[in-house]
């Protein structure tokens, strides 16, 4: 097998210093910028709602497993932010504003935002469960769909889908199923 890998170093620093402007995304970037920032826009949304979810949930549950399952649901709302944090950061890198726009935010969610009565742990932990394979099953169509195309946002993408299935693991503990 012949090796004819030949790397133009001298091509790449020049084409870098006259697009520098384009901060990480070179000509080799091989998706439609404009589509992946939308589709990471519509993350923002999801995990925004999620934390709303989660939030609600964790302050009004009520009843005798309360603190343990208010104690997940924090935890988990707290990284469902994280994740909205890094998904908006990976938009900024690629050029672009994140959209934290309130007012559409439950429209480009992926999930819903819930709200069972507070004594009703199961209904809160089947919510949120059905939520986060909702969100497991789109961000590995996205992960998918990015390929080798976008290595860096196929990486983020699957570090969040990991805590994904984290949550939907501990959730399924919780519920006893």
């Amino acid at each position: 097998m012949s090796d004819d890998f030949v790397l133009d170093v001298t091509r790449i620093r020049d084409e870098a210093r006259r697009k520098m402007a384009a901060g990480p995304v070179t000509d080799t970037y091989g998706l439609d910028k404009d589509r992946v920032i939308g589709i990471l826009n519509d993350v923002i949304a999801t995990e925004v709602v999620c934390w709303l979810r989660y939030t609600r949930h964790a302050i009004s549950a009520s009843g005798i497993d309360r603190a343990q399952v208010s104690s997940e649901f924090t935890e988990h709302a707290r990284e469902e932010m994280q994740h909205a944090l890094r998904a908006a950061e990976r938009v900024s890198q690629l050029g672009a504003d994140p959209d934290f726009d309130p007012a559409s935010l439950a429209r480009r969610a992926h999930t819903d935002y819930t709200t069972p009565p507070d004594n009703d742990l199961k209904a809160m932990l089947e919510h949120n469960l059905l939520a986060e394979r909702i969100v497991i099953a789109s961000y590995q169509e996205i992960i998918r769909w990015l390929g080798e195309h976008d290595p860096t946002t196929r990486r983020l993408m699957e570090s969040i889908l990991e805590e994904e299935e984290e949550h939907a693991d501990d959730l399924v503990d919780l519920i006893g199923v």
